[in-house]
């Protein structure tokens, strides 16, 4: 580069043929040049070192697929990455101060850092400290499964002498006038169990959804021991987990999050695909461990932990993996459940023995999961 200088110099004075009220001129200017091409270069240099690098052989798939049940757990290890890669550091999530930002494509990007409660149970624990919330993301028009779980999992009478709350989340409709709101708004006066926040309930939003239900419980519910985020489509055996999971009779623990782990997964870079990772918004290409979205349990530390990081943190379209990067961004890492199947993400074949062992199994339509579990309540003192 200084050669290159040194011979535009000379070149430049050799050629000199100009007046010499104009040689000052262009002599600054040609100084100018030598004086600022160095900062250019290495601003272009810090600019392209920045931009995440293309993931190499991405396969075609992310941890929802298996959350479906379209893959059999069988085909796990053709979608594992080999253990050489790192995980992401706090640079390769790209962190960033976007207050609550979304990516549904119907609302865009929110300028305040929280939506407007439409319906809230700001009272809830006000007179007990739950030993376990129960936070359940469900579709404003899913009155059937939110009247399922009621008489089976999420009784909050089911224990006796542990402490339950229930609490179902919804966004709003593209109608919010409509008469699904009416009714919306008398199945919450009657059972106080619903908080609604004024954003599109879209599958775009659920990881909103989700950060909604945590900040519910930072805010409203702060000395709950335990907290469960599940799906409206699981079956959940509450009993089995607070006897053998949680243990009432041990004191709560702290950072402690658990459920089915997901190691080794990859951004799916399929636009085709509904699981689909914009690099822009995830650059790595692995993420870090993370629990099956359809169930996983949490200390109730954690609630507030992870809304406050998820402020700095910029958002994603898939909620478990967007918490499992929060938990990465805090240095807390999930942890295995005692037994390997304690969490299903996928539906398991009914049996009253196999049923009482096991917390979590995925993909119910509400008069099955009342029936099941009606099976399982008749037959679970003699189960096996």
């Amino acid at each position: 580069m200084l050669y290159c200088m040194r011979r535009l110099w000379s070149i430049t004075m050799n050629s000199w043929k100009t007046k010499s009220l104009l040689r000052p001129c262009l002599t600054g200017f040609v100084l100018l040049i030598c004086l600022l091409t160095p900062f250019l270069l290495f601003s272009y240099y810090e600019h392209m070192s920045s931009r995440a690098l293309p993931a190499k052989n991405q396969a075609s798939y992310s941890g929802e697929e298996f959350k479906s049940g379209k893959i059999e757990t069988n085909l796990l290890s053709t979608f594992l990455k080999p253990e050489v890669h790192k995980l992401p550091t706090l640079k390769d999530i790209v962190m960033m101060k976007i207050p609550n930002t979304h990516l549904s494509k119907d609302l865009g990007h929110q300028s305040e850092p929280y939506f407007k409660y439409i319906v809230n149970e700001a009272d809830k624990c006000q007179e007990s400290h739950p030993f376990l919330v129960l936070l359940v993301p469900c579709a404003p028009g899913y009155i059937e499964e939110r009247k399922a779980i009621r008489k089976t999992w999420g009784n909050e009478e089911l224990v006796p002498g542990i402490k339950i709350i229930r609490i179902f989340l919804l966004g709003i409709t593209a109608y919010p006038e409509s008469k699904l709101q009416q009714a919306i708004m008398e199945e919450s006066r009657h059972y106080r169990d619903i908080i609604q926040q004024e954003y599109l309930d879209t599958y775009m939003n659920l990881t909103t959804k989700t950060i909604m239900g945590m900040r519910w419980v930072a805010t409203y519910c702060p000395h709950a021991a335990y907290v469960m985020k599940v799906d409206c489509d699981v079956f959940v055996n509450t009993e089995y987990l607070v006897h053998h999971l949680l243990k009432p009779d041990m004191p709560p623990r702290q950072d402690y999050f658990t459920g089915y782990i997901m190691r080794g997964y990859v951004p799916n870079r399929n636009t085709e695909s509904k699981w689909y990772m914009p690099p822009e918004l995830y650059p790595g290409d692995l993420y870090p461990v993370f629990c099956s979205g359809t169930g996983y349990v949490f200390s109730g530390d954690l609630a507030k932990k992870i809304v406050n990081i998820s402020l700095n943190i910029r958002q994603l379209p898939l909620e478990d993996v967007y918490v499992g990067t929060c938990l990465s961004a805090l240095g807390i890492a999930p942890v295995a459940p005692p037994k390997e199947f304690d969490f299903n993400h996928w539906r398991v074949s009914f049996s009253s023995c196999q049923y009482s062992q096991l917390v979590t199994s995925h993909a119910f339509q509400p008069d099955e999961l009342i029936k099941y579990w009606n099976l399982l309540q008749k037959h679970k003192h003699h189960a096996c």
